[in-house]
């Protein structure tokens, strides 16, 4: 028996009967270090693709067609995304309710999601554990082919009438549904407002013409029958295909995916492949309308910025074609920890076109026939362009421009809507709609029974952690971490710098600053030229802000900023090449890239917050809570995005550019900084000597420079260790943590809600029972009513950085979710939790805890905020041991009113009650 799993794999021979499935296929890929096994299921004709490849985090997706042939296209209703969400609401073997959320406390996943593009829907998992792979395969399947659907769910997640309060037969009725606000929240992002547009006018005749995911006021025209329908015509194995990636052996899917779905099927043909667009005949023109974007620069800037890609006259430069085919080839060797996930995503769209997806995975030869294309024909890339670009007459131009009526008029839309399906509602349809509020509130605060869920036990967890060797040195007197790793030929290299001696009035900028440094040229490279060098010789070059809080006290802290990149072995000194001639002679004097720079960082921050407003609010929320919290929210918070809205705006950049030089001084300065590489056994040596001779290089910049805070406390990098490397925190003990409520008001239709609790540091012993809690009250009670009651998209709790954090997602209310963050701790206190209900919680804080790392990243973790793997180990036996009676204790000594300093921060569109009420501070 062979030992590796790509070895076993390349014994399966093409004829071979598994389990109900024909083998059609067997590929070695080296490139992908795995080996790819196709195969056919003899009675239904549903396709497998197994990639087998030594990697314990093993993979499973399943993916449906959802295309039409009819060429009438389908609606906006958003039934295939609806039907996603409604399926993992519980099955013929597993009937309770929401199977799939109880399986995230029931199992150690490293992932659980589902999604549902534009043309199929993705059913993926992965975790480390064989066990869990056959519980949670079991529940996948089940859920996919044997869903319930009932009425219930279907109105829970996709869209319902309801009185406002479904308590109250007299309180006004509104459109409630998880799916309905996600969609809403999802549109409230104009970025996606365009792509979405852009799609359905460029492909107007069949499926792509339509909002796969709902469009928010089509929603409410599906019925729960056509849903069922979409169901039984789709959800079939002759439309599926099936993906395994890992090491563990293909023969025990294949008999369970044979024995608890497939056998229960015959062949069908299910009608799913979409025809070609007409082609048209002359290009045309769009123009469609958005919300103007409060915290985007303002449009009149934006008109002077036009991007043009050229056709130079020499055509494709050499150069240029081999810094991409160099991209390729790195991408390739990185290994990150979710290597099965991007492979299922990268072969998706065109296996669910009939295409071969082991052809896809073979990089190198379709590099080899570019190459040798490219050698033929040397107009090769430029015919390319004439045919797809210049004459092709299948061309749309879209423009957007922003609406000051958009919001009112969605308002208004969804409001004649609403209007429309009430005036047809008869008096014993409004009493049937309370009553089935009534019982949809009923059922969702039913304690449930998951009994009939598998689930792994406690004593299936690791007791301990893998030790990872670190060797800590010096070069150029600046203190270097080294990690031995199997990186397949890649260097990754990272330095921290530390802003102790930075004046106050720079640490606005200093995002900026990192966002630029490596985009604006140096030494003899003008910007275009380093891009493309770092293209050529790195896997990347960036600057990002850090701010670590310490793991003993919480108001000690770090700040810096993290240089990292990385190399094939033989492109090392370009790297070191490329950062010495930042650190010593970048361009910040070319002010039209800076100006270009600054709208792109703007723009980019002012759309991000559609996606990730919860830890805006978060950040906000925890910023008078720690020092900490308050630099995080000066770097990375609203007021950073305010901030770059206002540089964005200015006619004259001057001014900032006489300030990157000045905070350049204080950064790129070996006397405050320390590394670390990751690198194979091999290359440390080599990679020592060229950083020391980088740095005595860089060396010259130094000058003595005093903190601007006496309150400096250094921490040995190596607690084992006398050498006197050290970690320098700053220390403010005179903190004073104080009570902050904060309201942002924005041009979406959803909210993003927040409350933050000042709580203890990494190593305190209460830590280890607070990240318990947070799980348990997530899983066990804010879900239900955040998400179920409340129809928001999400909401729960954290604990990290200090503080106890709770938060909601796309959620329809404000102000009444800050009460069921109260409730929530009102239900901690009250103790009416179970044992089963704590060792769900261990589990799913464990497989967070033991999410893979990859070679890249390890003792990373160590290097940054010096949690050595003794004190994580030390933290693991905490979380084991956590009981019931420290559960209830830790709720009332920091969460309990009378103990805690807390904060609290909103975005959402205007809200009436908050303005009338003087405790809030209105941005």
């Amino acid at each position: 028996k062979s030992t590796s799993a790509k070895e076993r794999a390349c014994q399966y021979q093409p004829g071979q009967n598994i389990h109900g499935f024909t083998v059609t296929e067997v590929v070695a890929v080296p490139d992908l270090f795995l080996t790819a096994v196709k195969l056919t299921h003899d009675t239904t004709g549903a396709q497998h693709l197994h990639a087998a490849r030594d990697d314990a985090n093993n993979l499973f997706r399943l993916s449906h067609s959802i295309d039409f042939k009819i060429t009438t296209p389908m609606d906006s209703t958003g039934v295939p995304h609806i039907l996603e969400h409604t399926v993992l609401c519980g099955s013929q073997k597993y009937p309770c309710r929401d199977p799939f959320f109880k399986m995230l406390n029931r199992s150690l996943s490293t992932f659980m999601n589902a999604f549902t593009a534009s043309d199929y829907t993705m059913y993926p998992f992965s975790t480390q554990n064989g066990k869990d792979f056959q519980n949670l395969l079991s529940v996948y399947l089940d859920a996919v082919f044997f869903p319930c659907l009932r009425e219930q769910d279907f109105r829970q997640e996709g869209w319902r009438l309801e009185n406002e309060t479904p308590t109250d037969i007299n309180s006004p009725l509104v459109f409630k549904g998880v799916v309905f606000n996600e969609m809403k929240g999802a549109f409230s992002d104009n970025e996606r407002v365009y792509a979405q547009h852009l799609q359905n006018k460029l492909f107007p005749d069949h499926t792509y013409s339509v909002v796969s995911g709902g469009e928010p006021l089509a929603i409410p025209d599906l019925t729960w029958e056509q849903l069922k329908q979409f169901h039984a015509t789709h959800y079939h194995p002759s439309n599926a295909r099936f993906f395994t990636y890992g090491d563990l052996p293909l023969e025990q899917h294949l008999k369970q995916i044979e024995e608890e779905a497939l056998s229960r099927f015959k062949r069908i043909n299910p009608n799913t492949e979409v025809p070609s667009q007409p082609h048209w005949s002359s290009p045309r023109e769009e123009h469609v309308t958005c919300s103007p974007d409060a915290l985007a620069p303002d449009p009149a800037r934006q008109d002077t910025l036009c991007v043009s890609y050229l056709l130079g006259e020499k055509g494709f430069e050499e150069e240029r074609i081999e810094a991409l085919l160099h991209k390729l080839e790195i991408q390739i060797k990185h290994q990150s920890t979710n290597f099965g996930l991007s492979l299922a995503s990268y072969i998706a769209s065109l296996w669910n076109h009939d295409g071969d997806p082991v052809e896809l995975l073979q990089i190198s030869d379709s590099v080899a026939k570019f190459r040798q294309a490219l050698k033929e024909n040397p107009c090769f890339l430029q015919e390319k362009v004439l045919h797809y670009f210049k004459e092709n007459t299948h061309r749309l131009t879209l423009s957007m421009s922003p609406d000051e009526a958009y919001l009112e008029k969605q308002a208004q839309a969804e409001e004649e809507k609403l209007q429309r399906k009430i005036q047809a509602l008869s008096h014993s349809d409004r009493k049937e709609i309370y009553e089935k509020g009534l019982e949809l509130l009923a059922t969702q605060s039913k304690t449930q029974d998951a009994s009939c869920l598998p689930a792994l036990k406690v004593s299936d967890i690791e007791p301990t952690i893998p030790i990872t060797p670190v060797q800590i040195s010096t070069a150029g007197g600046v203190p270097v971490q080294y990690c031995e790793q199997p990186t397949n030929g890649l260097v990754y290299l990272r330095a921290m710098c530390s802003l102790n001696t930075l004046p106050e009035d720079l640490r606005l900028y200093v995002p900026l600053f990192c966002s630029v440094i490596t985009k604006m040229g140096c030494g003899a490279l003008d910007y275009r030229q380093q891009a493309q060098q770092m293209e050529l010789r790195t896997g990347g070059m960036s600057v990002s802000t850090q701010v670590t809080p310490d793991s003993t006290q919480l108001d000690m802290y770090e700040q810096g900023v993290l240089l990292s990149s990385s190399c094939l072995e033989r492109n090392l000194p370009h790297m070191f090449q490329l950062w010495r001639d930042i650190f010593n002679s970048p361009h910040f004097d070319d002010e039209e890239r800076l100006r270009v720079l600054v709208m792109m960082s703007a723009q980019e921050l002012a759309n991000g917050i559609s996606y990730s407003g919860h830890m805006y609010a978060m950040t906000r929320a925890g910023r008078h809570l720690t020092p900490a919290g308050d630099l995080q929210e000066t770097f990375s918070g609203m007021e950073q995005v305010k901030f770059m809205k206002r540089i964005a705006e200015m006619s004259d950049l001057s001014q900032v550019m006489r300030t990157l030089p000045r905070i350049k001084k204080h950064l790129l300065n070996p006397d405050t900084m320390r590394c670390a590489v990751n690198t194979t056994p091999q290359k440390i040596s080599d990679t020592a000597a060229q950083l020391e001779s980088f740095m005595k290089e860089v060396a010259d910049n130094r000058k003595e420079r005093k903190p601007v805070r006496s309150n400096i406390i250094e921490r040995p990098l190596d607690p084992l260790d006398d050498s006197g490397l050290s970690r320098k925190l700053i220390s403010e003990l005179n903190f004073q943590p104080c009570q902050m409520k904060t309201f942002f008001q924005l041009p979406f239709p959803v909210n993003f809600v927040s409350e933050s609790i000042r709580a203890v540091a990494f190593s305190h012993q209460d830590y280890a029972s607070l990240c318990i809690l947070a799980r348990m009250m997530t899983a066990k009670f804010l879900h239900g009513e955040i998400r179920e009651k409340g129809g928001a998209y999400g909401g729960g709790a954290r604990m990290g950085g200090g503080c106890f954090s709770f938060y909601s997602y796309r959620d329809p209310n404000s102000v009444q979710t800050l009460s069921a963050f109260r409730k929530g701790v009102d239900w901690a206190k009250s103790g009416q939790f179970s044992q089963q209900d704590i060792d769900e919680a261990k589990l799913s804080v464990f497989s967070a805890v033991d999410s893979p790392v990859a070679p890249s990243s390890k003792g990373m973790g160590r290097f940054l905020s010096g949690v050595t793997d003794e004190m994580l180990q030390n933290h693991r036996e905490r979380l084991f041991a956590v009981t019931h009676k420290n559960l209830v204790e830790v709720a009332e000594r920091y969460l309990g009113v009378g103990q805690r300093t807390c904060g609290v921060a909103i975005l959402g569109p205007e809200n009436h009650t908050i303005k009338k009420d003087p405790s809030w501070i209105v941005k």
